[in-house]
């Protein structure tokens, strides 16, 4: 997944998509400590979604706590 399709996500389904990524990783990470998974790499390019799509999530919560606080600032200045 790239980040400008994630970028395009609406916050719903990208906290969807983080939580079905998380759970494919940790599904993963358990079948490989089991015995050895047919395509290893998979689990480096599950882990790196996970991370964008975390690291997506945490920008849109800055920018909205950012937003709210300004709106806040300006409510109070007035």
């Amino acid at each position: 997944m790239k980040s400008s399709e994630i970028k395009t996500l609406p916050n719903k389904e990208l906290s969807e998509r983080y939580k079905e990524e998380r759970m494919r990783y940790q599904k993963m990470k358990f079948q490989n400590a089991v015995s050895q998974i047919d395509q290893p790499h998979k689990l480096k390019e599950t882990r790196k979604n996970v991370a964008r799509l975390l690291t997506e999530l945490n920008e849109r919560l800055i920018v909205a706590e950012t937003q709210a606080y300004i709106t806040k600032m300006n409510e109070e200045i007035n």
